[in-house]
């Protein structure tokens, strides 16, 4: 049978992987020598080859010599053949199988659609853990072999593939822990719980950027789907649009962590109003979007719930609202504070035996008031003491010494009082 045009596996490994190109170092696995046979071999006898092989976007179109794959990546458990030409799962299949200790296989970006994955092949990736077939455009037929002959995967990244629809595999996947389906076309829910009937186990499910719509699903159907959810992603779910959507969240009955951005539900929300309520909804999660939820900041988005949406028309207020009542009890409306300083204060202005209410500005200084006051106690403003009386103050009236002063620092209110005297000569 005639090897497929192309590259080789073994002919990128022996010249990326050359004492030329890559200079031996100290380690275990980091050297591998090899014999040179009787007949003499084309490649060198000795290749630096690292237990971690980085082979992405080199032009592989085929395997090479299995004896060889075999002699030199005894020791290999990660392989990246991302970003290649592997369009013939045998020829994969070829390069895994001497690879025996292999845990982590990456052939994203390969046009593995235009073969078929046999069983007979599928085998021999048996002891893979972590497989990553993004924007390989891999069948579900293809997963479903694969998932039939990987009983230890625990993680399966499938991004970037087209999915409209998810078809069920004939068989669960008791293994798989973290599934990466992000950047794909699933919209409706009907779709995403047949996730949940294939990994029963799942821990982890990534559904980013797949314009997931409303959670068709009732609770104890939720529950039952998804036993082991740890963890969801549904950024940028762009027809969540309704909080009954979020709420249904809280029917994964061991879900700690929640990743939530770029929903139109909650665009119209600020930052803090959309981070207390999510936290508010969902009482079992520890982290919301990749940031922990401490304790005092579950109490104090559960007391913001409560007071939010106390306003709110009895038939629009949710559950929620009811059961941190019950736990917090009816909350207090918080005081609204103005922390911006008073522009202006009426004041009495006393000078000698008359007594003047005045309006005066807060932002000017001693000096500026001096002046203001010249026309109405005639005197000159290098002749004029002024004394500032608190009407909360238990000290007395203060002397305003400096002409610099600006007002506002003194704390003048509405009702204080300012004495006017002539300066003693």
């Amino acid at each position: 049978m005639d090897q497929p045009s192309g590259r080789s596996f073994m002919q990128v490994l022996c010249e990326k992987y050359s004492p030329e190109n890559f200079p031996y170092r100290r380690g275990p696995g980091m050297g591998v020598h090899v014999p040179a046979t009787p007949q003499g071999s084309p490649m060198k006898d000795r290749l630096n080859l690292p237990s971690v092989l980085v082979l992405n976007s080199c032009g592989i179109t085929c395997a090479g010599d299995e004896n060889e794959i075999a002699a030199f990546c005894a020791h290999v458990f990660e392989l990246d053949l991302s970003d290649n030409k592997l369009e013939d799962w045998h020829e994969v299949s070829k390069i895994v199988s001497n690879v025996p200790h292999l845990e982590f296989l990456n052939l994203s970006s390969n046009p593995l659609s235009l073969s078929v994955l046999e069983r007979s092949c599928a085998g021999s990736f048996a002891g893979v853990r972590k497989l990553v077939l993004n924007n390989s455009k891999a069948s579900w037929e293809t997963v479903h072999t694969i998932l039939q002959e990987l009983p230890d995967l625990e993680e399966l990244f499938l991004c970037l593939n087209d999915y409209e629809t998810v078809s069920c595999s004939p068989v669960c996947c008791q293994s798989l822990k973290l599934l990466h389906i992000t950047d794909n076309n699933l919209q409706d829910w009907t779709e995403i719980r047949k996730l949940g009937i294939m990994f029963p186990s799942l821990d982890t499910l990534i559904l980013a950027n797949n314009n997931l719509t409303t959670i068709e699903e009732s609770e104890d159907s939720l529950a039952r789907l998804f036993p082991n959810l740890r963890s969801i992603n549904l950024h940028k779910s762009a027809g969540l649009h309704c909080w009954e959507d979020i709420d249904k969240l809280n029917s994964f009955p061991k879900l700690e962590e929640v990743k939530l951005l770029g929903i139109p539900l909650l665009q119209s929300y600020t930052t803090e109003e959309r981070r207390k309520l999510l936290i508010a909804r969902l009482p079992s999660i520890t982290k919301l979007n990749g940031s922990i939820v401490a304790d005092g900041e579950r109490e104090d988005s559960e007391r913001f719930f409560i007071r939010y949406y106390m306003e709110f028309p009895e038939e629009e207020v949710p559950f929620r609202y009811h059961e941190l009542v019950t736990k917090y009890g009816k909350l207090e409306p918080l005081a609204v504070v103005d922390l911006r300083p008073q522009s202006s204060a009426k004041v009495e202005v006393h000078f000698q035996d008359k007594v003047e209410e005045m309006s005066i500005r807060l932002d000017q200084t001693v000096a500026e008031l001096k002046k203001h006051l010249k026309t109405v106690v005639q005197l000159s403003t290098s002749n004029m003491l002024l004394f500032y009386l608190d009407q909360e103050a238990p000290f007395g009236p203060e002397e305003m010494k400096y002409s610099s002063r600006v007002l506002h620092s003194y704390g003048i209110r509405d009702g204080d009082k300012i004495y006017v005297e002539p300066r003693m000569k």
